[in-house]
């Protein structure tokens, strides 16, 4: 009769491979601590939260002062128009943010650390798509709830002031967040497209920017394009021609998507 025995340490060792086991949820959880050790990236989100806040205030104090008569939501002198003013401003700040999360690895060189670790690498792209969206809609949906309540105080004695509970209202707001969130997977995944933080967002720029512009020219393809296609889900109501709100995020999500979906990619066909 022969007895088999394991060599010393194979246990161990074994307990030890499946502790390091390589999970999503480890590496999203991995992406979140790097975020928050990211001075830059946490000072974009307060730079954003602030910005977007200031701009509603402004419009506000603006409005109330030149006593303007509501225009209806959405418009400048009412509460929501006056609380999404700044989301245009901020998504510069949104672009840059999403961008760095990716690029920043590559100009510290701390993305060969990343890929010995997760050599599959497809998982750290997704986690810092997820990680970094999720953290611009927190701050930027608690963000646009603090201006409209805000504005509607400061405008409060206007007749006709649009309320959280009006119908539209909480969409628009929610769907501002939303809207950000989008563009930063967008940037996350131009990032790892061009791996260059100013390309990625001469890039960005040109496509949220410069390419609506085209729309004044073909009207028929206009509502299509991301920036004019995203911004209808803070729209009330669906003017003739434009995309309905919810359809109209959906279109600039599959522009991140099909962004994130090259960016894969990309990233398990060439070198590190």
């Amino acid at each position: 009769m022969t007895t088999t025995t394991d060599r010393p340490g194979t246990g161990a060792a074994v307990g030890r491979a499946s502790s390091t086991r390589v999970t999503q949820r480890r590496v999203l959880a991995a992406e979140g601590i790097k975020l928050r050790a990211q001075r830059s990236i946490l000072w974009l989100l307060v730079i954003s939260v602030l910005s977007i806040v200031a701009a509603a205030l402004s419009s506000a104090l603006t409005s109330t002062l030149a006593d303007a008569p509501p225009e209806g939501a959405g418009g400048a002198s009412d509460p929501l128009g006056a609380a999404l003013t700044g989301v245009s401003f901020t998504q510069v700040l949104i672009v840059a943010l999403g961008v760095l999360v990716v690029t920043s690895e590559y100009s510290t060189g701390l993305f060969r650390a990343t890929f010995t670790a997760v050599p599959k690498r497809l998982p750290v792209l997704w986690a810092k798509a997820i990680v970094a969206a999720v953290a611009v809609f927190v701050a930027t949906l608690a963000a646009a709830l603090i201006s409209f309540v805000t504005a509607r105080a400061v405008m409060s004695s206007a007749d006709g002031t649009t309320s959280l509970g009006d119908p539209g209202v909480l969409r628009a707001l929610v769907g501002s967040a939303l809207y950000l969130s989008v563009t930063t997977i967008l940037a996350v995944a131009f990032g790892s497209l061009l791996r260059s933080a100013i390309g990625a967002m001469a890039a960005l720029f040109g496509l949220l920017f410069v390419v609506p512009l085209l729309g004044q020219l073909l009207p028929e393809t206009g509502p299509y394009l991301p920036n004019n296609a995203g911004a209808a889900i803070m729209r009330i109501g669906s003017p003739e021609g434009s995309l309905s709100p919810w359809v109209g995020l959906g279109v600039f999500g599959l522009y991140a998507v099909v962004a994130l979906i090259a960016a894969a990619v990309a990233l398990t066909r060439r070198d590190a």
